[in-house]
């Protein structure tokens, strides 16, 4: 009977065990899909922020060339060229 009651016990134990474990995992699962997802958001945010940075650059380098036109045509009107 004590052999038969150990075993039992035995079997409870690890199915106790058993769950502990598939929660803990859920629980790693879970905490894994967060990080990634907060990663990606970053990733997009360092993408957007690039493009902002070239958008800006390019805009100034357009901006340069108008300028530059402008000042092209001011001294030609002006005689200086």
């Amino acid at each position: 009977m004590t052999e038969e009651k150990t075993t039992r016990e035995l079997v409870y134990e690890t199915n106790r065990d058993v769950k502990w474990i598939c929660r803990a995992l859920a629980r790693m699962e879970a905490q894994d899909e967060e990080f990634e997802s907060r990663l990606r958001a970053l990733e997009g945010w360092r993408a957007e922020k690039a493009g902002e940075e070239r958008r800006v650059s390019t805009i100034g380098a357009g901006a340069g060339g108008v300028v530059g036109g402008v000042v092209a045509v001011i001294v030609r009107v002006l005689g200086g060229g």
